[in-house]
């Protein structure tokens, strides 16, 4: 059994999305940022860094949203949410899960969050923060149109549904994920599945649903 502690639209949406597609049953656990709830005592003793996501398996805390990700995965083979290890597609599946998580992810504080790198060069560091998102798109674009319609050609896996709450987070950017074309597609093409009508619906998700 599983408990997801979320903030809508945040990054526990990739973990969401990986619970939903494997069928296993979860309940979830809104914190509301806001209000501070991820600084109470409460949440602070099962996740110290005070962030979601925390998920809860078999009663233990657990934290970082793509290792939690990788971990539904690999709990559910069944589901066929990642490659097996040792097969031909399971080395691009892990580069495609870290890329996203060391590259584009981390450039998206950045630019949510100038001010905490360097407070009197925060406009800098955002518009910085916006060529390398770009960049990351044009990467992401290019090798779709090569070997798509999925990031492992045609198979889908949880790396995409990382990339779609990444293009999520970039709505309303000046150049939203959407502006590259195969970019487009794959949104398209990924919010026809039933999980993320659920997740929208779960965590009142209402833009970009």
């Amino acid at each position: 059994m599983y408990t997801l502690y979320y903030a809508p639209g945040s990054a526990n949406l990739v973990v969401h999305l990986a619970l939903l597609e494997v069928g296993a049953p979860f309940d979830l656990k809104k914190i509301d940022i806001e209000k501070g709830e991820q600084r109470s005592p409460a949440y602070l003793a099962i996740n110290p860094h005070g962030v979601v996501p925390t998920l809860m398996v078999d009663g233990q805390p657990c934290m970082e949203a793509v290792a939690l990700a990788l971990l539904v995965a690999e709990r559910h083979p069944e589901a066929n949410l990642a490659p097996a290890p040792g097969s031909a597609q399971r080395a691009p599946f892990l580069q495609w899960m870290a890329y996203l998580a060391n590259t584009l992810q981390p450039v998206f504080r950045q630019w949510f969050f100038p001010a905490d790198h360097l407070p009197e060069a925060s406009e800098a560091i955002k518009a910085n923060a916006r060529i390398g998102i770009e960049k990351c798109w044009d990467y992401i674009d290019a090798h779709l149109a090569k070997t798509g319609p999925y990031l492992l050609g045609e198979r889908f896996s949880l790396a995409d549904l990382y990339l779609l709450m990444l293009m999520r987070w970039a709505r309303n950017m000046p150049k939203p994920a959407t502006s590259w074309p195969q970019l487009a597609a794959l949104a398209t093409r990924l919010k026809t599945r039933p999980s993320w009508n659920k997740v929208c619906e779960a965590e009142g998700l209402v833009e970009w649903a």
